[in-house]
C-alpha cells in the first residue's frame, strides 16, 4: 500500500454504519482500512458479519486499537464514544468523525473541540478541523430541506415535518420493533414531537435568523433504509423563486440536488444524494427531502467530511449509484 494514503480505523465496526464505512473504504482511491474494532466479533474475519465482502476483504475484526492510523470512526451507540476516548488515549494527532449524538452539540473533549459535520452548511469549518460530530440521519434529511429558508425573508414561524425510516436506523441489535414479524406489513410513529435528533436540529435552525418551532413525528417504514422526509408550512411566495433560492443555496454542493419531478426513495438508496423537491399547493409549500440513512444520513457523509479534512475532493470514493429497480 502506499504510504500516501489515508490511514483508517473504525471502532464499532461489527454494525451497519461500520460496515458502510468498511465497503467505502474499501473502493476509496485516497484511503486503506487499517484495523476494524469490535468486541463481540473480535478475530471474525469481517466477511464473515459482513457478508456482501466475501471475497473483498480478509482483515479479522480486532479488539484491540491500533495506533498507526491517520483516522479514527466511532461507530459507537449514543453515550459510547465519551466513554470510549475517556477509557483509551488517542494520540492527538488522529483526527476522529464520531457518528454518535454525543458531540453534535458543541461539546468537547480534553483538547479536542468538535465541529458538526453537515458539509452543506459547515464546509469551511469542517476544512479546517481534527473533530467531526457527524450529523444525524433524521437531522440531515430534515436540515437539508429548510437551510436555504433559515437565512431567506420567507416569513416562518411553525414546520410539520414527518419523516419515514427504514429498520436499519434502529441499529442492529434486535428490540420488540426490528423483529420481521413486527416491522413487516406494519408502520407506526415513535418519540412523537420529541426525538433525539430534534435538539441538532433546533440548534441549527437557530443559527439562522429566525425563530422557528418545528413539530416533528418520525415513522417506523417497513423497509430496510432511506428516509422520506415531508415538511410543510403556509408561505405565500412563488414556486419559482423558492426554486431559485433553493437552487442558488445548493449550487456549489455535489450530492444536495433539487429535483423538479417528485422524487421517491429508490433514487437515492446506496448513495450520498439528498434529494429535494418542492411543491406549492395554494399557501402551502410542501418541501420532500429523501435520503440513505446508512450512507448520507451516516457512512457516506463522514467519508464526506474526512475527505475535506484531508483536503480531498468531498466526492471521492462517493460516486456510488443507487438500484432503483
Amino acid at each position: 500500500m502506499s504510504k500516501n494514503l489515508i490511514k483508517v480505523g473504525i471502532q464499532g465496526a461489527s454494525g451497519y454504519t461500520g460496515g458502510e464505512l468498511i465497503r467505502i473504504i474499501l473502493n476509496h482511491p485516497n484511503s486503506e482500512l487499517i484495523y476494524a474494532g469490535s468486541k463481540s466479533n473480535y478475530g471474525k474475519l469481517i466477511s464473515e458479519i459482513h457478508k456482501d465482502l466475501v471475497g473483498d476483504c480478509h482483515i479479522k475484526f480486532s479488539k484491540n486499537i491500533c495506533k498507526n492510523i491517520d483516522i479514527l470512526f466511532l461507530c459507537l451507540g449514543h453515550g459510547n464514544s465519551e466513554k470510549f476516548l475517556s477509557e483509551n488515549k488517542i494520540d492527538k494527532n488522529v483526527k476522529i468523525i464520531d457518528l454518535s449524538q454525543d458531540f453534535r452539540l458543541g461539546q468537547s473533549f480534553e483538547e479536542r473541540d468538535f465541529v458538526y459535520g453537515l458539509p452543506e452548511l459547515m464546509k469551511e469549518k469542517i476544512l479546517n478541523s481534527s473533530n467531526i460530530a457527524n450529523p444525524g440521519c433524521f437531522a440531515t434529511a430534515i436540515q437539508l430541506g429548510l437551510l436555504p429558508l433559515l437565512n431567506s425573508d420567507i416569513k416562518i414561524d411553525e414546520i410539520h415535518t414527518n419523516a419515514i425510516t427504514g429498520s436499519t436506523g434502529a441499529g442492529i441489535k434486535l428490540n420488540d420493533t426490528s423483529h420481521f414479524s413486527w416491522r413487516n406489513n406494519n408502520i407506526s410513529w415513535y418519540k412523537p414531537f420529541k426525538h433525539q435528533h430534534l435538539n441538532e436540529i433546533n440548534k441549527i435552525l437557530r443559527l439562522g435568523s429566525k425563530k422557528v418551532k418545528i413539530n416533528f413525528l418520525p415513522v417506523r417504514g417497513n423497509f430496510t433504509r432511506g428516509i422520506f422526509c415531508t415538511s410543510y408550512f403556509n408561505n405565500e411566495m412563488s414556486l419559482t423563486k423558492l426554486q431559485k433560492l433553493y437552487f442558488e443555496y445548493y449550487k456549489n454542493d455535489p450530492f444536495t440536488i433539487i429535483s423538479s419531478d417528485e422524487v421517491h426513495l429508490k433514487q437515492v438508496i446506496n448513495t450520498n444524494k439528498c434529494l429535494i423537491h418542492l411543491r406549492k399547493e395554494k399557501n402551502k409549500l410542501l418541501i420532500t427531502s429523501i435520503i440513505d440513512n446508512l450512507v448520507k444520513g451516516a457512512s457516506g457523509q463522514a467519508i464526506q467530511n474526512m475527505n475535506l479534512m484531508f483536503g480531498l475532493d468531498e466526492t471521492t470514493g462517493l460516486n456510488l449509484k443507487s438500484s432503483i429497480f
